[in-house]
């Protein structure tokens, strides 16, 4: 006779202890609000179930909100340590639906655990947090729109292994249709309708009839259990369709590949559909072309009762960027000015490298970058390429680079010093940055900047040489005939007056002895000093400013040093003098 594991759970943490002790004190000091029931039970994960039961007698019920009874009982789930806060469940199912009801028993009182949860304030905070739920839930002050997760029962449906499906095109409002999927990576499928490409596999998307506020379960038949589960008993079952279209894709795809497919899910709360997207394992995969080749011909009218129970369903992460559901997080920033716009970027080195990578991540449609420099080892201190651009353009490598932060930014690269239809570039370009700290170029802007019907905003920007702390911006909106040349050295009079400013006065005195670094002996060309986070750094603010001048439209030139410089104004204007 063989004997069973007499294996216990063990003792509870000097932090569960302490929970429960905190938990029967506050129910003896409130025994009409609060009661312990039971004993404590530690399950074989670590956690200890302690039931309560609260007087929920003072919530006030408002209409729409969440039905409850007079006395309610919870289970609190404490983990092993304070780094998690505790969960709370309810052993029924009234709350199913509801939102921030997650697979209808599990209470969701901490959208973001990290922020929301202190431990230090124990068990009674985890109580409180309860109550606030249920106040909140009875009074009908909860969002269901920003109820995280919860068309599919507000949790993430997520396996390890499985790559993330990244969609970005409209889901048409179809209960069922063909999908591509195109590899970028080993980690990253694209969903696409209308493949320009060859796809790797076509997917079935299907649009659920209704909510899944139970989840979406781990296999096939769960799946598709919850569906005709959730559209209730008066709908004609769905799962039928759901299990052809499975079934009708996976035949066109290769033996022993496995099958996708995506899931739209209606929000309760309307508006666009909440996606998840699964997969079946290759082997699995397999057992459904095996069932469709015993069944040729009559697809449609295969049941749920005709698939292995077994077949399991990997859930693979979902990037979801339709502009349907997605707000940028650089929206209010002023940097979103750059949004949509064609942006030229004349020279790529220390200052220009950086702000070309900040500019492209706030969403440009189109950048042109101009510097026929060659990236060389010792750059990469300070400029924004890797060891692979070595020996290539500085414009070319940065090209590369600004492509791979983003597949809908149009990235070339304008030949020479400057772009040969240069007073075109006037007319066409939303914004022109001059980063060269070329004397040539900034003469040469300004007379740019008088040509006719000039559309494009103009700026210099630059860091200084002895340090590479601090940054200068001169503006110049399309109204002004004047350029960003002309405006530098009206600024740089008015600085060089003022002993206050005495910080920046180096961005228009000679260059002192020292102030230059030769980097390697012998004929070396002396360039500046500075780091990588400096001048990112530098960049970056010039760039939120330019984003700032570009909203108001208006000229001037801005001055900025880095927090760790000792002296002066860590930010000064000078408006174009009139």
């Amino acid at each position: 006779m063989s004997k069973r594991s007499s294996r216990r759970p063990g003792a509870p943490t000097s932090w569960q202890t302490k929970a429960i002790g905190d938990l029967r004190t506050i129910a003896a000091e409130q025994p009409d609000i609060l009661r312990v029931v039971g004993a404590p039970e530690r399950t074989e994960d670590g956690i200890v179930a302690v039931t309560i039961e609260i007087d929920t007698k003072g919530a006030v019920w408002v209409e729409g909100g969440l039905r409850i009874q007079p006395r309610e009982q919870f289970v609190l789930r404490i983990p092993p340590h304070p780094l998690l806060p505790p969960q709370v469940d309810v052993t029924h199912t009234r709350f199913l639906g509801y939102p921030h009801v997650l697979l209808g028993h599990r209470l969701c009182l901490y959208l973001d655990p990290a922020r929301e949860w202190n431990p230090a304030d124990g068990i009674r905070s985890g109580l409180d947090r309860l109550w606030g739920w249920l106040s909140d839930a009875v009074g009908n002050r909860f969002d269901a729109s920003t109820a995280l997760y919860h068309a599919v029962g507000g949790v993430l449906h997520q396996s390890a292994a499985a790559p993330t499906i990244v969609v970005r095109e409209p889901v048409p409002p179809k209960n069922v249709q063909a999908g591509y999927l195109i590899p970028r990576t080993v980690q990253r499928l694209d969903l696409t309708f209308t493949p320009q490409e060859s796809p790797a596999a076509r997917l079935p998307v299907i649009t659920a009839p209704a909510p899944l506020p139970m989840g979406a379960g781990t296999t096939l038949v769960q799946l598709l259990q919850q569906i005709d589960a959730s559209s209730g008993s008066a709908a004609a079952p769905f799962a039928p369709a759901v299990l052809t279209s499975l079934v009708t894709s996976v035949v066109r795809n290769a033996e022993g590949t496995p099958q996708y497919f995506l899931l739209a899910v209606p929000h309760p709360a309307g508006g666009p559909p909440h996606l998840i997207a699964g997969r079946i394992p290759a082997g699995a995969a397999d057992e459904l072309r095996d069932l469709a080749q015993r069944h040729p011909g009559s697809l449609s009218k295969l049941t749920p009762s005709a698939v292995n129970p077994t077949v399991p369903i990997e859930w693979c992460r979902v990037s979801d960027e339709r502009q349907a559901v997605t707000t940028r997080r650089d929206a209010s920033r002023p940097v979103n000015n750059y949004q949509d716009k064609h942006v030229h970027i004349w020279g790529c080195g220390g200052i220009g490298s950086w702000t070309a990578e900040f500019i492209a991540r706030a969403g440009a449609a189109h950048i042109t970058l101009c510097d026929p420099g060659v990236v060389t080892g010792g750059l990469l201190v300070r400029q924004n390429f890797l060891e692979i651009d070595i020996g290539e353009t500085k414009a070319a490598a940065l090209a590369d680079r600004l492509r791979n932060i983003d597949d809908n930014l149009t990235v070339d690269i304008a030949k020479g010093i400057l772009p040969d239809d240069a007073e075109q570039v006037m007319r066409q370009a939303d914004l022109v940055i001059d980063a060269t700290i070329s004397l040539a170029i900034g003469q040469a802007l300004d007379v740019l900047a008088r040509t006719p019907d000039r559309k494009a905003t103009l700026a210099q920007i630059a860091t200084d040489t002895r340090t590479g702390t601090l940054g200068i911006l001169t503006a110049c909106a399309p109204d002004t005939l004047q350029g960003p040349h002309s405006l530098d050295s009206q600024a740089g009079l008015a600085v060089l007056g003022d002993h206050r400013l005495e910080l920046y006065h180096p961005l228009w005195q000679e260059t002192e002895h020292g102030d230059e670094l030769v980097p390697t002996r012998g004929c070396s060309v002396p360039t500046f000093h500075g780091s990588s986070a400096d001048l990112a750094a530098v960049a970056a603010t010039l760039t939120t400013f330019l984003g700032m001048q570009m909203a108001a439209s208006t000229s001037g030139t801005h001055l900025i040093a880095l927090p760790h410089v000792n002296s002066g104004p860590h930010h000064h204007y000078v408006p174009p003098t009139p």
